[in-house]
């Protein structure tokens, strides 16, 4: 087993985090707190760096972790924050970049803009996805390239989302150091190896795609595959997430379990209107819900409780999540167990220790494809299982794809290379090819009055 050694010469290691004001730090700063449990330092992280651009939140999210780390025994990280982008990636050994170019205003804008136009309005998916993308990649592209400046060594652990978009666009500049990482992913697999009997820990899961646009394909458990049985059993497929979703009936004729996000294009239709009918857009809500939290923490109230008080944030938080998908799918609630809010935190501790200790395993991971997927070039950021140890994430061969998977990833890879030329370049021409030709947006003039819109 290695270990990295900190820009001091001590054990351990600096991990940065981007974004470190944002309201879901404190899961990783869990993530991290449970890590320091064992005996072995060496490889885990001895100190944490938040950086963002507003000190409030710093300020509020550090108090947070304060609590957190006092509710635990044993080590915790040294918690430093900063403004200073430079300074915060000087000397860091994993760069973890979860940043939001706009804040959540600039979401709410992102939704309400296609909403308009009839399109779907939502973070990462359709015409709200691109405008999004568009705004953050020119700032992905200048941290990538600070980042190789100034700690050409790092890991640079991107959740900036749209994922996918935005880990090819630093790609350009770091190669194969920087992985992106999701949720979703991790979520179906274990939620299928759950209903299937099997621990989600002991399966092996074959899946396929794009960031936000990917299928289960198989679940081997002790050398037998046991996703066609589940497909064939609907009870069994309708106890959890996805099948809840999507419904049995479609899943068998599919023959394979989507990642949670293909709602929005399966049933494309439902998902607008409930859109559209809910009182408020997913960004609305949030915007009030972390308006409230972090003025709380700012006027004192929270003094004390400032764990507490996020950890009732946090809740209500996961408790909404894709509430207008479920109302669309027949109106249901979320398992307690997909309530803890561990996703890709877990994701990337475990990234992170896989390269910092060299403890092979396979992970989901956004990378480049370098021929796992037939169809897809080299250079295509993808989302499949990854072999990762001290040299990085290495992604597994996929295999044939079915042709409908396959279309519709070609299409999004086509989308997201189109904006990301339309960042850098400042094309209005390819902002204008990168909307139109996504399959959720039906007309070209449609495209062009939403970016009228987003420019105005």
């Amino acid at each position: 087993m290695t270990g990295m050694t900190s820009a001091d010469g001590a054990p351990g290691m600096r991990l940065t985090v981007l974004g470190g004001g944002g309201f879901r730090v404190p899961l990783v700063h869990r993530a991290l707190l449970d890590d320091a449990q064992g005996p072995d330092a060496a490889g885990r992280c001895t100190e944490l760096v938040l950086h963002d651009t507003d000190p409030g939140r710093l300020n509020a999210i550090s108090a947070v972790l304060a609590e957190q780390a006092a509710r635990h025994t044993g080590p915790a990280p040294a918690v430093r924050t900063t403004t200073d982008l430079d300074e915060a990636l000087a000397g860091a050994d994993f760069v973890f970049s979860a940043i939001r170019v706009g804040g959540l205003a600039g979401r709410v804008r992102d939704e309400q803009l296609p909403l308009a136009e009839g399109l779907l309005g939502q973070e990462t998916v359709g015409a709200g996805g691109v405008l999004y993308g568009l705004r953050t990649v020119p700032v992905a592209t200048h941290i990538a390239e600070r980042v190789a400046e100034l700690a050409p060594r790092a890991w640079v652990i991107n959740f900036t989302n749209p994922a996918g978009m935005v880990t090819e666009a630093m790609s350009r500049v770091l190669g194969d150091r920087v992985i992106g990482i999701c949720d979703s992913p991790v979520g179906l697999c274990r939620r299928a190896a759950r209903a299937v009997g099997a621990d989600p820990d002991r399966a092996e899961f074959d899946y396929v795609g794009l960031n936000h646009l990917g299928w289960l394909r198989r679940i081997v458990v002790d050398g037998t595959d046991r996703l066609p049985a589940l497909l064939a059993d609907a009870p069994a497929l309708e106890s959890f997430e996805e099948g809840k979703l999507f419904g049995a009936e479609w899943l068998g004729a599919l023959g394979a379990l989507p990642n949670e996000y293909l709602h929005y294009y399966y049933h494309h239709r439902e998902a607008l209107t409930a859109i559209r009918e809910a009182d408020a857009t997913r960004g609305e809500f949030l915007a009030r819900q972390q308006e409230g939290f972090y003025a709380k923490l700012a006027d004192g109230d929270g003094a004390g409780r400032a764990f507490q008080t996020w950890e009732d944030t946090r809740r209500e938080r996961e408790e909404t999540y894709m509430a207008e998908s479920r109302e669309a799918s027949g109106g249901w609630q979320r398992d307690s167990c997909d309530l803890d809010g561990g996703g890709y935190d877990r994701v990337a501790l475990a990234l992170m220790r896989a390269i910092s200790r060299n403890e092979r395993t396979t992970l989901i991971l956004n990378v480049r494809n370098r021929g796992a997927v037939p169809g897809l070039d080299g250079d295509a950021v993808v989302e499949v299982p990854c072999l990762v140890d001290a040299g990085g994430a290495r992604p597994l061969a996929a295999g044939p794809v079915a042709p409908d998977q396959l279309g519709l990833m070609l299409q999004l890879k086509a989308v997201e290379r189109s904006a990301i030329e339309a960042a850098v370049d400042h094309s209005p021409r390819m902002a204008l090819r990168a909307l139109a030709l996504h399959p959720l947006v039906d007309s070209v003039h449609a495209a062009q009055r939403v970016l009228r819109a987003a420019q105005g």
